[in-house]
């Protein structure tokens, strides 16, 4: 199934705020991503967005909205969660 990936404002400005090497990685992933959900991706409890993925030492918060992938922050692992 194809997803369509939406970045939030907030996302796009952690993006550019990372370095590209790393920033190339995450743009792969979230091109997996958008091709069928695929990934080292947890359900979250107890945290808005609902899920997680997995790039390296950063962190995609995003949640699913039926056809549409909406990623909401793009963070380090270590204040990813706070």
């Amino acid at each position: 199934m194809k997803y369509q990936v939406e970045l939030k404002p907030k996302a796009i400005k952690d993006l550019n705020g990372i370095p590209k090497e790393q920033g190339k990685r995450i743009v792969e992933k979230l091109k997996i991503l958008e091709s069928n959900l695929e990934g080292d991706i947890k359900k979250l409890t107890n945290y808005t967005p609902e899920y997680r993925l997995r790039a390296g030492d950063w962190r995609i918060l995003f949640e699913v909205e039926e056809k549409r992938v909406v990623v909401y922050r793009i963070r380090h692992r270590k204040e990813a969660y706070k």
